[in-house]
């Protein structure tokens, strides 16, 4: 049988168009495999993105359940020139807090020399010792032989030992070399500079002793050799500006009632937002197209399951028992509402009952306790939501792989019909050869009978 290059040559029938129609038709058999894998994939997305709001429902669960966050205090400054932050060491109190000076660091400038440039240092070379306010020294620096006002305060700057900055400031008529103390306070100023073969001399005239802060608490003399007073009051840091100096301020270090209010509302909006995802994501609209990705997902039922009962269940051991005790209740949708009135009164009147609810005697005990276990078992890396991904996961793969093999059939299938209309093809054309050649014959013979 001769081989047919081009299907329906031999036969004149539109075999490659039925292909065509088979191939389609076969191709029918990877589209559930192709929507499962894409509920598949988008279920994953849908878990990521409950795992984003589990997390960060977690973070402000964490906050509530840290005692610090009950204890921490501010520092409310009333007055100019002043600021302060307070440490895990400070106590509640009141203060006056009068400014007699702010700490400087000391300078000192060289008598003038007409031209920077120019060599100073004479044969030999020559030593700079330069003199603190406490006694203490630093040096010798060398001096090259030839070196300029230039070269000595490069020097200087070059010796990290020297304890003060070199730099050079021209008076109008000559330049000057100006020494400034690295630190503030009378001990650290700068009192003389020496040098052993007299390239320069000090300028008494523009020296600037250095000076140490001095200051009132409550009528209690400090002094301090920077404008940071640290621990003059136990765990309060003071940071003092020029402009303080004669001001009299206030210093009031008291409960930090506000960041523990964000805290509390952080909560609050981290639920309902978490709540608002998992609301999204299992809406059962009764079309497959608009319906949530996780309707009917039982890790889904199962975390909520799991969170409405820990927001519900009382907590014993304190004062306060339930949310609805601190200002916090859910709505008929499941939401949460906070009522600010009653949560203040509750952080004005008892304040450690609203630290026992939350953060309870151990860390596991209280409110946020008990969420946040419930919360570590959902995300931890083995957790319900990770074993979910996974198994969609798994699933996406198996699917993948069952996809390939489907249609590996398909193009096996399509090969076997080609094959077999290549020989119908085939077949037919020999039967039109046979039949035109019968129809010749018999014609030929019917003109020889007449």
């Amino acid at each position: 049988m001769a081989a047919i290059s081009a299907l329906g040559v031999g036969s004149g029938l539109d075999l490659n168009g039925l292909l065509d129609q088979l191939r389609t038709a076969e191709q029918q058999k990877l589209v559930p495999i192709s929507e499962q894998r894409t509920e598949e994939k988008a279920k994953i997305s849908a878990y990521g993105r409950l795992q984003s709001g589990l997390e960060k429902l977690q973070g402000a669960i964490d906050k509530l359940n840290d005692a610090s966050t009950f204890t921490n205090l501010t520092a409310n400054v009333q007055g100019d020139g002043m600021t302060a932050t307070v440490g895990e060491d400070a106590s509640a109190g009141r203060y006056e807090i009068t400014v007699n000076q702010t700490a400087r660091a000391g300078s000192l400038a060289s008598e003038g020399v007409s031209d920077p440039g120019a060599a100073l240092v004479g044969a030999g070379g020559d030593e700079l010792t330069l003199t603190f306010g406490d006694g203490s020294t630093s040096g010798p620096i060398s001096l090259a032989e030839g070196a300029t006002l230039e070269d000595i305060r490069d020097a200087i700057n070059a010796d990290e030992t020297a304890g003060v900055d070199a730099s050079i400031i021209n008076d109008g008529t000559s330049s000057r070399l100006v020494l400034s103390s690295q630190e503030s306070g009378a001990a650290a100023g700068i009192e003389s500079m020496s040098f052993a073969n007299g390239t320069l001399a000090g300028d008494a005239s523009t020296k600037q002793a250095g000076r140490d802060a001095s200051l009132d608490i409550n009528g209690i003399a400090i002094t301090s050799t920077s404008n940071t007073v640290e621990d003059a009051i136990q765990g309060v840091t003071l940071e003092l500006e020029p402009s303080s100096a004669g001001e009299t301020m206030s210093l009031v270090v008291e409960p930090d009632t506000e960041s523990l209010k964000e805290s509390v509302q952080a909560f609050v909006s981290a639920y309902n937002e978490m709540k608002s995802t998992v609301g999204r994501m299992t809406e059962a609209t009764g079309d497959v197209e608009t319906a949530g990705e996780l309707v009917g997902d039982r890790t889904v039922r199962t975390i909520q399951s799991q969170l409405s009962r820990d927001l519900t269940n009382p907590v014993s051991g304190g004062d306060l028992e339930i949310m609805s005790a601190v200002g916090i209740s859910l709505d008929e949708n499941g939401r949460l509402e906070l009522d600010e009135g009653k949560l203040d009164e509750v952080i004005a009147d008892n304040p450690q009952g609203l630290q026992d609810f939350f953060a309870g005697t151990t860390e596991e005990g209280g409110f946020a306790g008990r969420l946040a276990g419930s919360l570590d078992n959902m995300l931890d890396s083995e957790g319900m939501v990770q074993r979910a991904i996974d198994t969609s996961e798994g699933q996406v793969g198996r699917l993948e792989d069952r996809f390939d093999r489907t249609e590996q059939r398909i193009e096996r299938t399509v090969e076997r019909y080609r094959s077999q209309f290549s020989q119908l093809d085939g077949l037919i054309a020999q039967m039109n050869s046979t039949s035109a050649y019968l129809s010749q014959q018999l014609a030929g013979l019917n003109m020889q009978n007449n």
